[in-house]
């Protein structure tokens, strides 16, 4: 059998000021690959963010600037069996907005 790979928008949403599940893989024989994530702050005033994949944190109270957007290319696995087979994060300010790009595999 071939893998089928999907490109998908993992999230797209407000970020909330407590951690808050932003991605869950859809089942156990789905992978889950992690291509880009652009975090925008839409505010005056600077705000800090966090993005962890299973708990683990890749982005940990980052500082993004007043009305500033970060890209981030990255090639980060989510796998079949992970636990808890999750994209979590969080801001200090509802002005911060995700935008996470990847791939199902299946």
């Amino acid at each position: 059998l071939m893998a089928t790979s999907t490109p998908k928008v993992l999230a797209r949403t407000a970020a909330a000021t407590s951690n808050t599940t932003l991605y869950t893989v859809p089942n156990s024989s789905t992978t889950t690959v992690v291509t880009n994530i652009s975090v925008c702050n839409t505010a005056s005033s600077s705000a800090t963010f966090t993005i962890n994949i299973d708990t683990i944190p890749i982005y940990s109270t980052v500082l993004i600037g007043a009305n500033t957007t970060g890209n981030f290319d990255l090639r980060q696995v989510i796998p079949a069996n992970a636990t808890p087979k999750t994209i979590t994060g969080s801001a200090s300010a509802t002005t911060v907005y995700f935008h996470i790009s990847g791939i199902e595999v299946v």
